[in-house]
């Protein structure tokens, strides 16, 4: 299987939105059109000038296959240890049930090791049990319970 990692560049970001909003709940949230909203293009610059947060995107034979945004965040917990967060994990429709998200996930311990930090953290929606059972299956447990207040 041929798979390439790289950092997202500016030129994939119609792609990276078209892929979230592409999603059953990204459905409801995100807003792809042409242009790209000016929102999406604050954001991403914002990321890229980040060097603790990274959008990772994954080729499959040359072909955008999917990506993650991978976040590092310092603690003054666990003697002020880093832990590394995962959002936004998309994998194309055309790609999925190849082991492109494994694969993506493998990157993305593998990134965090590197960085030293002690643990990589995720949330799902409850409502995508799929999602869940995946998560579970690369060895991720539901530790704790997630809540979120939303803002606006």
């Amino acid at each position: 299987m041929a798979v390439v990692f790289r950092e997202a560049s500016r030129r994939d970001l119609e792609t990276l939105v078209k892929l979230l909003a592409a999603d059953p709940l990204g459905a409801t949230r995100e807003q792809y059109e042409l242009p790209i909203p000016l929102a999406y293009v604050l954001a991403f610059d914002t990321i890229d000038a980040d060097p603790n947060h990274l959008l990772i995107i994954c080729e499959f034979e040359g072909v955008l296959a999917g990506f993650f945004q991978l976040s590092f965040l310092p603690n003054l917990s666990y003697m002020g240890g880093w832990r590394a967060q995962i959002e936004g994990v998309r994998v194309a429709e055309s790609h999925r049930r190849k082991g492109i998200g494994r694969l993506m996930f493998e990157h993305a311990i593998a990134l965090s090791r590197e960085k030293g930090c002690h643990l990589l953290q995720l949330t799902t929606d409850k409502k995508r049990p799929d999602a869940l059972a995946f998560y579970t299956s690369l060895g991720f447990v539901a530790s704790h319970e997630g809540m979120k207040l939303k803002l606006g």
